[in-house]
């Protein structure tokens, strides 16, 4: 068994190198199920109509988001319709959408949970580490995949300590910068803190270098612009051992 999970896309570059990229990646790694985060894809901060319905054409099998989930008002259209598409979990009751969602595939049950963090994140939103425990104490799955978008390490970190043992894989999203640090916790969780994004190459976590420079440069607020240019996709698979559905190998897919 291998997980694919993709890193954030990032405007309509990142959304074109995922259709060129994504299904080369699943033939070459032979990926059984495939995990990705769709939060910044239609100018940098949401989803529209027109983008998601090009995300369903693709051998996707859950969509996942983040602080970004109410970017695009058409997202009240769809989020209800496609148990592909699931928006954090941690958001407060009430609002629109599901925060997992239980997939069948090639004989098994995945569960796959959204979270959002609370640090640095500038959203309201419950617990994290509370809500992933209410979700875990009534849904049972073969393979149980956490996205956790959020910005501090530490929380990212303090979330695969917590669920050590309990998920299958859990990674970070939202930095946009992969990390190094992918590994196989003791208890034998797949993690890693940042899958890194699917954006603009040069640029500075897929915005435009001179706007998002004259931010730090200045301290005026100066109004976010997608870079342009070729992009990147950066993914990572997870791989199982398919008679103990354990994790025997993690590693880092570039294009």
């Amino acid at each position: 068994m291998k997980i694919l999970a993709v890193g954030d896309i990032v405007g309509e570059g990142g959304l074109e190198k995922l259709k060129k990229e994504l299904k080369p990646i699943q033939e070459e790694e032979k990926i059984d199920f495939t995990v990705v985060n769709a939060e910044n894809c239609s100018g940098g901060s949401g989803l529209t109509q027109k983008d998601y319905n090009e995300l369903c054409k693709l051998p996707i099998d859950v969509m996942t988001m983040g602080n970004h989930t109410w970017g695009k008002a058409d997202i009240y259209k769809f989020i209800n319709n496609n148990p592909r598409l699931i928006r954090p979990a941690n958001y407060s009751k009430g609002v629109p959408g599901s925060g997992y969602t239980v997939i069948q595939k090639n004989g098994k049950k995945f569960l796959v949970i959204n979270l959002i963090g609370r640090t640095g994140m500038q959203v309201l939103s419950d617990n994290p580490f509370t809500t992933v425990d209410k979700i875990l104490s009534k849904e049972k799955a073969d393979y149980i995949i956490v996205d956790f978008h959020a910005e501090a390490t530490a929380e990212k970190l303090a979330m695969a300590y917590y669920l050590d043992g309990r998920v299958n894989v859990l990674f970070g999203t939202h930095t946009h910068v992969q990390t190094a640090d992918e590994m196989i916790m003791e208890k034998g969780t797949g993690y890693i803190t940042d899958l890194g994004m699917t954006g603009p190459t040069q640029s500075i976590i897929g915005m435009d270098i001179k706007a998002s420079l004259k931010r730090f440069l200045t301290s005026i607020p100066e109004r976010y612009k997608l870079a342009e240019g070729d992009s990147k996709l950066n993914s990572v698979v997870f791989e199982f051992d398919d008679e103990k559905s354990r994790i025997k190998n993690i590693y880092r897919v570039n294009k």
